[in-house]
């Protein structure tokens, strides 16, 4: 009998959950130009809107990595996307700057399980040598969701107002959390849909056993020896991989938040103009993670080396991505912008799943936990990439040193990647 292959459609329903997630998170960046005219807000208040959520995120991604790795992926997921549609159908009840810092706030909350989640599945659900391209798979509804998000949100605002959008996009969770509840199970062997065969290739063993009660399985999945504080806050692979994270996520969060504010105050374009340049950025960001992906698992599987499979795409991608910030600096062309900012974007995005791969690898057993550690950094990074730029937009008056600073810090995650990111035979031993 030929393998189920189930395990690809609970990567698909990732997929999609991924996108309304991203969706929901960037939709006010395409709403801010008509809200900060409305509450009259300045630079200050926006980086602060916008840094509301990475509050929100980071007090509980690191909280909702634990849940994830205790409860399962199954109740936490299911619960998070119901709460984060309720806030983001209430963002169109809005009615000034502390109302919009509020539900940005409970959206960060809300929105903190979601990633170390996925990592959970993965690790639960996809053998080694998969990791990456299912990974790559469901985050490629990152920048797909932005690629698209940009001219449905804008055309959403534009054709029922900004409260119509908001509202429109809190219905997606709601219908997506009953499918979730009911088609996934935390741990395949309870699956009805997955065959002995699949389970077999999933668990990498000729022999599988479906007897076990969940408590049996969740025990062999979860054992814990002493140390894991230790490992998970000292070890060089994952640090490195935590503040190579950090910088991605500065990158992603500063062109989440203020693309299209960086847009329209320099090269003065209007909302459906926006919506529409901001397309290719996330276009190439999604091409090249797609095959980034596969390529990893393709190295791992020719030389056996998680070296040249995870820490070389990451450390290339980030100083590719850093340098491509050049002539964004160096020239005032909205050609010359949206060309580097798209190479930028797309070349940072590139090697997202080796990091979240990383710690499948490194330390699988409590996976959702380290990527709530590694996730913490990445919502500091948001915090810190939505809050300066707007103090730093207000006190220059332009982007340019904005830009800079980030180019600074791709370079100090280089170096940081090349010197310590080794996860070969620094695998926690549980």
């Amino acid at each position: 009998m030929s393998k189920s292959n189930y395990r690809w459609v609970i990567i698909g329903l990732a997929f999609l959950i991924t996108i309304i997630n991203y969706v929901d998170r960037s939709a006010i960046a395409f709403a801010m130009p008509i809200l900060s005219k409305l509450f009259h807000l300045n630079a200050e208040d926006i980086g602060l809107t916008l840094g509301a959520f990475n509050i929100g995120y980071a007090l509980m991604v690191f909280v909702g990595g634990l849940l994830v790795d205790n409860w399962g992926s199954r109740k936490i997921w299911f619960l998070a996307a119901l709460v984060w549609s309720v806030s983001i159908f209430s963002t169109a009840f809005a009615m000034g700057f502390t109302y919009l810092f509020i539900v940005r706030l409970v959206l960060g909350l809300a929105e903190g399980p979601n990633f170390p989640a996925l990592n959970r599945v993965v690790g639960d659900w996809l053998p080694i040598k998969e990791r990456a391209t299912a990974l790559a798979d469901a985050l490629v509804a990152v920048p797909l969701a932005l690629m698209i998000g940009g001219p449905i949100v804008a055309f959403l605002a534009t054709k029922f107002e900004w409260q119509g959008m908001f509202m429109i996009l809190g219905v997606a969770g709601v219908i997506w959390a009953p499918i979730w509840l009911f088609m996934y199970k935390d741990y395949p062997e309870k699956s009805k849909f997955v065959n002995d065969e699949e389970l077999a290739h999933i668990r990498e063993k000729s022999n599988v056993d479906r007897a076990r009660s969940d408590h049996e399985i969740r025990r062999e999945h979860n054992k814990v020896q002493k140390g894991l504080w230790k490992f998970l806050l000292t070890n060089p692979t994952l640090l490195s991989n935590d503040w190579a994270f950090f910088v991605f996520g500065y990158n992603l969060f500063f062109f989440l938040g203020w693309l299209p504010t960086f847009l329209n105050s320099t090269y003065h374009m209007n909302l459906m103009k926006i919506g529409v340049f901001t397309v290719l950025p996330w276009a190439l960001a999604s091409i090249l993670l797609f095959f980034v992906g596969r390529l990893s698992d393709n190295i791992l599987s020719k030389t056996k080396s998680l070296r040249n499979a995870r820490s070389h795409p990451i450390w290339i991608s980030q100083l590719l991505g850093g340098l491509s910030l050049l002539p964004v600096i160096l020239y005032h062309d909205l050609n010359i912008a949206m060309i580097s900012i798209s190479l930028a974007v797309g070349l940072n995005m590139a090697a997202n799943s080796s990091f979240y791969a990383t710690n499948v690898d490194v330390i699988r057993q409590r996976s959702g936990t380290s990527l709530g550690v590694m996730d913490f950094f990445f919502a500091i990074a948001g915090l810190i990439a939505s809050t300066l730029t707007g103090f730093i937009v207000q006190i220059t008056g332009s982007f340019t040193a904005a830009f800079i600073f980030m180019l600074f810090l791709n370079l100090t995650s280089v170096v940081g990647v090349i010197l310590f990111h080794h996860p070969d035979g620094e695998k926690f031993q549980a």
